[in-house]
């Protein structure tokens, strides 16, 4: 297939602070090395984007020294943890920015969502800015109208398309927003993280949509998620980016399970003792999968289990570890306390090392949940306790299960009357 999207020594500085370089013989200095053809020399001190570490340069690298190629009718996923430079890739591709270094070759017409109202005139009715769109696109008015019915059921918001946008919910915007991206004709589509906005069926709507794009159109699709599930569902192909920089390209499933190990292996680098006294020493609490590896990314139905680590100084007669899940609206969903296992007991004070494990089998729906540990004393003290630890629960299409905080299968029998 024939490279749609050809990127070549592609990078992006970003100047943190005030604008401007800070004095007038600075800018002339940049100006000189312009003119001459030579690189810009506050650049050469400018440092990769990490947001975790405070660096000696006003200028960083959101993206640093990336080539690929993308083919016509690729879907791919970008992935990576924030700040690592996936939605100024995007802008890139999609005009709205200018790289500092490099060149970025697009063939065919671009559709791009990176955020809610991306090109939505506030003042235009939603039917005018579609139409807006279209000829931004470059598409004749009867082809936009060809279109216009089959946007407007997609989108669900038919009863306001003649009411301004500005007027509109967020979800409403995406919706609209998205439906125009995706059946105006366009060769290539970019997705940001927007699609968070809108409720679950319409994720799955869209998700549904791309996957016809690409599949059936052979259109080319870019999505940025930070849901593996849908990445997974959705593309072919994958990039990870940390730090500005490609650390991984392949096949999806090959890129994920990279991404997922990183994770995991920094967490058991961040395995800091959470809690010193007299009589133990607590480890911070881990998850593990049904393998035994440490994880905090499961799939729906797969065995969970949570641990403490414990080294008792001196004999202890009581200790009691819980925990509790909630999701992002703080609804709490589950709470559990080994003093509530009534077949739980210690026939003698615990002593040395000890790993207390609970099998957890809540049958979860995809989402990003939210953890709170807590461990007691014999004292009934609170020796520790941490909150926000994220629990990532991703879609199984091996499973079938309908929309709700639980992801549950239930069985149907048919009895006839007997005559």
């Amino acid at each position: 297939m024939a490279a749609v999207i050809k990127v070549e020594n592609l990078s992006k500085a970003y100047q943190l602070g005030d604008i401007g370089t800070g004095t007038i013989s600075r800018d002339l200095e940049r100006y000189w090395a312009r003119i001459r053809g030579k690189e810009d020399p506050f650049l050469k001190i400018g440092e990769v984007n990490d947001r975790a570490v405070k660096g000696i340069s006003d200028v960083v690298w959101s993206l640093k020294d990336l080539n690929f190629e993308i083919e016509q009718g690729d879907s791919v996923g970008i992935i990576g943890h924030n700040g690592a430079g996936k939605s100024t890739l995007l802008k890139i591709l999609s005009r709205v920015t200018a790289p500092t270094i490099g060149s970025v070759k697009v063939k065919g017409r671009i559709a791009s969502l990176l955020e809610v109202g991306t090109g939505f005139h506030p003042e235009l009715s939603g039917r005018e800015n579609i139409y807006l769109n279209g000829a931004i696109l470059g598409m004749r008015k009867a082809e936009i109208k060809r279109k216009f019915d089959e946007i407007v059921d997609f989108s669900g918001v038919g009863r306001y398309i003649d009411t301004p946008v500005k007027r509109y919910s967020s979800g409403m915007y995406v919706r609209l927003a998205f439906a125009v991206a995706a059946h105006l004709e366009s060769e290539i589509l970019i997705v940001d993280e927007v699609l968070a906005v809108g409720d679950a069926e319409f994720q799955q709507k869209c998700l549904g949509k791309m996957g016809d794009v690409s599949d059936k159109e052979g259109r080319t699709v870019l999505f940025v998620s930070h849901n593996m599930g849908s990445v997974r569902r959705l593309c072919n192909k994958a990039f990870l980016l940390d730090k500005g920089s490609i650390a991984l390209r392949g096949t999806t499933e090959k890129v994920i399970n990279y991404y997922h190990s990183k994770i995991s292996a920094q967490e058991s680098r961040d395995e800091d003792l959470v809690s010193t006294c007299k009589r133990f020493i607590l480890e911070k609490p881990f998850w593990m999968d049904a393998k035994g590896n440490r994880a905090s990314v499961y799939t729906v139905g797969e065995k969970m289990t949570l641990c403490f680590n414990f080294t008792f100084n001196e004999p202890v007669k009581k200790v009691n570890p819980g925990f509790a899940i909630s999701d992002f609206q703080d609804h709490r969903i589950f709470t559990s306390h080994l003093n509530d296992d009534a077949d739980f007991g210690f026939k003698e004070p615990l002593i040395g090392n000890v790993l207390l494990k609970t099998d957890i089998d809540l049958p979860l729906s995809p989402a990003i949940y939210k953890v709170v540990y807590g461990v007691r004393d014999e004292f009934d003290n609170t020796v520790m306790y941490e909150e926000n630890v994220l629990l990532t629960i991703e879609e199984s299409f091996s499973k079938n299960g309908a929309g709700g905080i639980l992801w549950h299968t239930t069985k149907w029998n048919l009895e006839k009357p007997k005559a």
